[in-house]
């Protein structure tokens, strides 16, 4: 099986007779960069709508499943099939619905159902509060809208869109208080909160907000392309320019990068 093939490969890198020597020198700190890598170049690849390269990245993310259990294998944590029954155990178990006999009305319904059970979990596993294993490791925009969800889940939360609307102008009045503030900490508690806050609007707009900066910077990236090139074909470096003919040419830039 082409699972077999990849485990026997992942033991032969880590020989330490006959290993490769990077591979030997690895260990889940030094990996987990890499794992994350993985996963971003597989979103990437989903965003892009490029199926080849879609199987290729989830190649070597599934490569990096088995490194770290490789490394597990070694010092006799857990191996690779107990990665693989964990995760079949916890699918059949947080699916009643399709495994059992309980009956989900609707996709809402499975999302609530599974919130719940995720929450006993934890509750069995002893972890304190509704933030306990929301990982510090996330991006921090994804962090932020987990954290405000589960305290939502808690009851902590505005009743529409409004109210993180009207946080966003409170935060900006009082990053605006502290612009000129000698200590550079307060600028960046101010802006950070001002931040959180618009994560929390995202989430109230059903807006994912990593999703959405990872589209703005693209929309930024072509839009600023378009204005190197018309400033080429002006013969005109860009430290030079005028701001009237960037903004001239940042709006023709949108017009055809909408």
């Amino acid at each position: 099986m082409p699972i077999e093939r990849l485990l026997e490969i992942m033991t032969r890198l880590r020989d330490p007779a006959h290993g490769c020597p990077w591979d030997l020198q690895q260990d889940f700190r030094s990996i987990a960069p890499h794992t994350l890598e993985e996963a971003y170049e597989v979103a990437d690849a989903i965003e892009q709508g490029d199926l080849d390269r879609l199987r290729d990245e989830l190649g070597d993310l599934l490569f990096q499943v088995a490194f770290h259990a490789q490394i597990a294998t070694e010092q006799g944590a857990f191996a690779f099939d107990g990665v693989v029954d964990a995760i079949c155990d916890k699918l059949t178990r947080r699916h009643p619905h399709v495994f059992g006999d309980a009956v989900i009305a609707d996709a809402a319904e499975q999302t609530a159902a599974w919130e719940r059970m995720k929450l006993e979990e934890r509750a069995a596993r002893g972890d304190a509060g509704a933030l306990a294993d929301v990982p510090v490791a996330m991006p921090a925009l994804t962090r932020a809208r987990k954290l405000g969800a589960r305290a939502a889940q808690a009851g902590f939360d505005w009743p529409d869109a409004s109210g993180p609307r009207a946080k966003v102008d409170e935060e900006l009045a009082e990053l605006d208080a502290v612009r000129s503030a000698a200590d550079p900490g307060a600028r960046e508690a101010e802006l950070g909160d001002l931040l959180f806050s618009v994560v929390n609007l995202a989430r109230h707009l059903d807006v994912d907000p990593e999703t959405a900066l990872r589209r703005a910077n693209e929309r930024f990236a072509r839009r600023y392309r378009h204005v190197e090139r018309a400033l080429d074909r002006l013969g005109q470096p860009p430290a030079s320019a005028s701001t009237e003919l960037l903004d001239r040419l940042w709006a023709a830039a949108k017009a055809e990068n909408p």
